[in-house]
């Protein structure tokens, strides 16, 4: 087994010979062990720093790649030479190029045969790897948590940390053989791979219920949910239930002119419905006590607010005429970016107060199970922002009155129940094969950093 030194002196003794860079940090790393051969990174790696004058060719357009940590390499835009104001880099399949200013965060790539795009900013750090490295091998050594912290250990930059191509060759890597790579290599993304499949099985399953919910609903979506422009468009007079223009053209995605059920309007399905306060930041004695106040930080993807993060006094409930709501109400984000594109709305698990961006709501439970609504508000949230949103000047809000006025079809409650119970199934295989894949991908990291490194 090969190891660079982890161990600590009180006086640690570096030879001058071994010093190609002024910076103490480099010379105290914990290092890392392996039972491959460890070299110099430099010894297989060479830099790709050749330019091209893309703007010579004024109408002709160039595919720029971009990196990012998430994805790696992506095609990122086409431009015109003309709009191109540098010299770009130019990459071959199989090269890698990382942002030597957040190298530290995994922003590297490899430059795939599916990539469209060929040129790339002279920012990023480009380079080739020799016969004896596997890029993908290498690719996956910058993805592990130990040569991640070796490479935060080797950036320079008191403000920005940066990684210049001469720093990163004169790093140590466990090198092993090409087969040995290309096993390690093929262990890993077979298991992303499985992960990736089940992640498929999950997209095809959420829109299983979605189209569960249409069918037994009824519920068409609508081709065309907008009025028409440019043409005289007709509104009956039935369909009238408020006077306003910005009402009227919002018809939303989804019709239930052909519901199998009788549709309510939510103001009839709620025995009440309040908005929220925040008490004076001023005033120390309000905060940080015994008492939940949920704001819209606190909503995630889940159905069940079990916790917030801010707290209030039991003297603030009275002072700031706030309301304590118990367990099992339900609270929706009225106010808040979010609302671009979601509709964040939760039972409590807790009592809480909220604040004024949150509207509180119990359901008359004779009529709409809660679990039933949640599902209605979570899969035709479209439908409700469509109906009820109205744009500020600083961020986006629902239109109380509007959202009031929204029709729910309203089968019987054990149908209800008998929906919920099918979703819920559903739900919990979704949630199966989500485990899996988040183990695999787990799994597959673990592993190749236990094989090259001897963990």
């Amino acid at each position: 087994m090969q190891s660079i030194d982890n161990t600590y002196q009180c006086i640690k003794l570096i030879p001058y010979t071994l010093f190609d860079l002024w910076d103490t940090k480099r010379y105290t790393s914990q290092g890392f062990s392996s039972d491959f051969e460890i070299v110099n990174l430099g010894s297989c790696i060479k830099e790709e720093s050749r330019k091209y004058k893309l703007f010579l060719d004024e109408e002709k357009e160039f595919g720029i790649l971009g990196v990012s940590n998430r994805v790696g390499i992506f095609d990122a835009y086409v431009q015109k030479g003309k709009d191109i104001n540098q010299s770009y880099k130019k990459m071959d399949v199989g090269w890698l190029a990382y942002n030597p200013y957040r190298i530290n965060v995994g922003s590297i790539g490899i430059k795939k045969v599916e990539h469209k795009n060929d040129y790339i900013s002279p920012a990023y750090v480009v380079f080739s790897c020799n016969e004896k490295l596997l890029p993908e091998f290498l690719f996956l050594l910058f993805k592990t948590d130990t040569f991640n912290r070796i490479i935060n250990e080797s950036t320079t930059g008191s403000v920005r940390q940066n990684l210049t191509i001469d720093i990163l060759k004169s790093l140590k890597i466990p090198l092993p053989s090409i087969i040995e790579q290309k096993k390690l290599v093929n262990n890993y993304f077979t298991k992303i791979e499985k992960a990736e499949e089940l992640n498929v099985i999950v997209s095809k399953l959420q829109g299983e219920i979605e189209n569960y919910f249409f069918e037994q609903l009824g519920v068409e979506k609508n081709e065309n949910d907008q009025l028409q422009k440019g043409v005289i468009n007709i509104i009956e007079y039935v369909k009238l239930t408020k006077w306003s223009l910005n009402y009227l053209t919002k018809e939303g995605k989804f019709s239930f002119k052909k519901s199998k059920f009788e549709t309510e309007k939510l103001k009839n399905l709620f025995h009440f419905f309040e908005g929220g306060k925040t008490p004076s930041k001023s005033n120390p004695a309000y905060w940080g006590k015994e008492i939940f106040w949920t704001s819209p930080k606190d909503f995630s993807e889940q159905e069940i607010l079990e916790t917030a993060q801010d707290t209030i006094s039991k003297v603030t409930l009275k002072d700031a005429g706030m309301k304590l709501y118990p367990k099992g109400t339900i609270l929706s984000v009225f106010r808040s970016g979010i609302l671009q594109h979601s509709f964040p709305t939760v039972i409590t698990a807790i009592e809480t107060t909220i604040n004024q961006d949150l509207k509180a709501y119990s359901l008359i439970e004779e009529r709409i199970n809660s679990n039933y609504y949640l599902m209605f508000v979570k899969i035709f949230k479209q439908y409700i922002l469509d109906k009820a949103s109205k744009k500020g000047v600083t961020v986006e809000s629902i239109n109380t009155e509007d959202f009031l006025e929204i029709e729910i079809p309203l089968p019987s409650l054990l149908k209800q129940e008998e929906i919920v119970s099918h979703v819920q199934e559903i739900k919990n295989i979704i949630h199966n094969k989500i485990t899996q894949a988040q183990l695999l991908m787990v799994d597959a990291k673990t592993e190749f950093q236990k094989e090259v490194f001897s963990l």
